[in-house]
């Protein structure tokens, strides 16, 4: 009995001794909202700190005279809709970022399409190589395209004239430098596009290709019937991100043009920092940089929209 009782005993004591550890545990996870929110406390801080406020007091800024001392409301910005060269703005930066997010998404959905059917160690060289657009850093690079289109010692002009052609002015006739910055802007933002694509393309079980060959789809029919479908999803939600960044775009035109010539290229981004820098004004350029959110803004939501009814239907 002795024996029995020390044997009943010892696992009753541990048991004891376990109970508050595993409560303790079960507090811990029944609060795990609570630790996620502490842990991303320091970045939200760090987002309210440095967007979040900027953004608040850009809003202020907006409503006050050049010398930041009366209060104006609305006068700025009916003041920039009655400017000629801000509609020239809104126009070249709708058609700046319109044609570098087609362009990307389409040389990213082809180069993403071409690498996903090479064999699997001939993948990882090529994903490499394609990705040093977007590992330089922006400014660095748009200086290299600088000196390539250069008026004095272009590199492409020489090679214009090596055929026999005549030489093209880069970046001082309106059109061609708007082409050089959109030009600019696909090589360094389509390697973006490639990398998304390329995982959404990995996800999409081969089992429905398998299927599809056998009912006799051709590649193109699987393409639409099968990668698009799948692909839908993380197609907008790229397009969105990259339509954000490009409309905010501001290294590359103010590195390769500065919104010349005759401010035929200037977005959003160079012509508050003109406005708003260079000429002293800052309230005026915190107003041109408030117009791009509602663009984005309605952007966003059909967008998001679109996606969250694909993804119920899926549901």
């Amino acid at each position: 009995m002795a024996e029995i009782a020390h044997r009943g005993w010892q696992p009753s004591s541990a048991l004891a001794r376990r109970r508050p550890v595993a409560h303790g545990l079960a507090r811990l996870a029944r609060r795990r909202s609570t630790i996620a929110f502490l842990m991303c406390l320091p970045l939200i801080v760090i987002v309210a700190g440095l967007v979040i406020y900027p953004a608040c007091y850009a809003i202020v800024l907006s409503t006050l005279n050049k010398s930041q001392t009366r209060f104006v409301g609305l006068g700025n910005f009916t003041f920039l809709l009655s400017r000629d060269v801000f509609w020239m703005v809104v126009w070249q930066s709708a058609i700046f970022a319109l044609s570098a997010v087609f362009f990307k998404a389409l040389i990213g959905l082809i180069t993403a399409h071409l690498v996903n059917n090479l064999p699997s160690r001939g993948q990882r060289k090529w994903r490499g190589m394609l990705l040093v657009p977007w590992v330089i850093p922006l400014a660095l690079s748009t200086l290299g395209w600088w000196w390539l289109f250069d008026p004095t010692h272009s590199a492409f002009n020489w090679i214009i004239r090596a055929f026999g052609g005549t030489d093209i002015p880069w970046l001082s006739d309106p059109f061609w430098a708007r082409f050089s910055v959109i030009l600019v802007n696909i090589w360094y933002g389509a390697p973006f596009f490639l990398i998304m694509y390329l995982a959404a393309l990995k996800s999409v079980p081969e089992q429905l290709y398998e299927a599809a060959a056998i009912d006799g789809a051709n590649a193109w029919q699987r393409f639409v019937h099968i990668t698009l479908p799948m692909m839908r999803n993380i197609i907008a939600i790229t397009v969105l991100f990259s339509l954000i960044v490009t409309f905010a775009n501001f290294d590359i035109v103010q590195i390769m043009t500065a919104g010349g010539p005759r401010n035929m290229t200037h977005v959003f981004a160079t012509y508050a920092f003109l406005l708003g820098i260079r000429s002293g004004d800052i309230p005026l350029g915190a107003s041109v940089s408030l117009f791009m959110l509602p663009i984005l803004a309605i952007s966003a939501v059909f967008i998001l929209r679109g996606v969250r009814k694909r993804a119920r239907d899926i549901a």
